[in-house]
């Protein structure tokens, strides 16, 4: 089996973050399948346009077809699963799309990996490895003094998004049981970093501050989550990938457990001091906060212990400072925001937020 690896849902947020660490520090080759909904982003990867150990493919995760085609002709040695709906917002107004892409698509892309084990030789089957990207939204909300989710903590989702990805878990995991494939589940906390889709908290919170515009915050602005740097994410899916006991899940955290009104108004005194506004306005001064969201989480917190003590993985970033670092790149990148702010996001944000903000 030759060093090359697809990765699905590879031109979204994480996806395409994963993808240039992994083309940087691998030697193989990368199939990338990507649908490019309205999240996938092509221009996320510009840096591997000329590079031939990147191979994109469009297509949808669900189409049986083409993904038995890819295996049948790349023949990779792992598969990392990226490919999702994942905003919570997105999922309450329109839960259809999360059902397909994140339990049928699992489900279909299973499918096909399963044939595909079985056709490979014995030896090939002892170094194959399915890893499925998850989220720690599986596990509910947790209350101010509870302690932080383990690999062992019930599954009790929220939202649409939420329980769409607990049911993909749930699928992975019934495939190593009932079929023998060696899969690997991470569950990550909040992730951030450069290329995040503008509808995400501290991406639209820079992106609205340096236009002047409403920061909003859902209601008191006290939900708490646990902040992860999406490159050392990367890191500790590829160490999870390399060295991860076939049928484990691995929690994935920063921990950097802070309010969403601490991020906003972090993410404001940044900007006071590297774009100040005008006559000496603060920028925490557009911060508005507006009627909660349906089943809104109150607090996530990860405990990675298990990924640390076995794998030797701990998040190399702290939230302040990595915060600065993802500001700054934002700023150097405001025509990519506004490339990716299509007429179907202004739609999106308009359904979401409508009146609340109007200025």
């Amino acid at each position: 089996m030759k060093d090359i690896v697809l990765v699905t849902g590879g031109a979204g947020f994480i996806g395409s973050n994963f993808v240039l660490d992994w083309i940087s520090e691998s030697r193989g080759t990368l199939v990338n399948l990507d649908k490019l909904t309205y999240a996938g982003n092509l221009r996320n990867l510009a840096a591997l346009e000329n590079d031939p150990r990147h191979i994109f493919v469009r297509g949808d995760i669900a189409d049986t077809l083409l993904v038995q085609q890819l295996l049948s002709q790349w023949q990779p040695r792992a598969i990392i699963n990226f490919a999702a709906e994942s905003h919570v917002d997105r999922s309450i107004h329109g839960p259809q799309d999360f059902v397909h892409t994140n339990i049928n698509g699992t489900f279909r892309l299973l499918e096909a990996t399963r044939a595909y084990y079985a056709s490979v030789s014995e030896k090939d089957r002892r170094t194959f490895r399915f890893l499925h990207v998850s989220t720690d939204e599986v596990y509910g909300s947790l209350g101010p003094n509870d302690p932080a989710f383990t690999e062992k903590s019930p599954y009790a989702p929220s939202s649409p998004y939420a329980a769409s990805k607990a049911a993909s878990d749930h699928l992975v995991r019934a495939y190593h049981h009932t079929y023998g494939l060696p899969t690997l589940i991470t569950n990550c906390s909040n992730n951030y970093g450069p290329y995040q889709f503008p509808e995400k908290l501290i991406p639209l919170m820079i992106s609205n501050a340096v236009k002047g515009k409403p920061l909003p915050v859902y209601g008191d602005g006290q939900n708490i989550r646990d902040w992860l740097y999406v490159g050392d994410h990367c890191s500790a899916i590829r160490l999870a990938l390399e060295r991860g006991r076939v049928g484990e899940t691995y929690n994935v955290g920063g921990n950097s457990e802070t309010t969403n009104l601490e991020v906003v108004n972090s993410i404001c005194r940044i900007l006071d001091e590297l774009q100040p506004r005008d006559f000496g306005a603060r920028h925490a001064s557009l911060i508005k906060l507006i009627q909660d969201r349906p089943g809104h989480d109150r607090r996530y917190a990860i405990d990675a212990s298990k990924i640390r003590n076995e794998l030797g993985w701990q998040p190399g970033h702290r939230f302040d400072l990595a915060l600065g670092d993802t500001i700054r790149w934002y700023l150097r990148q405001m025509s990519w925001v506004e490339n990716v702010i299509s007429g179907e996001y202004r739609n999106w944000m308009e359904l979401n937020y409508g009146q609340q903000v109007a200025t």
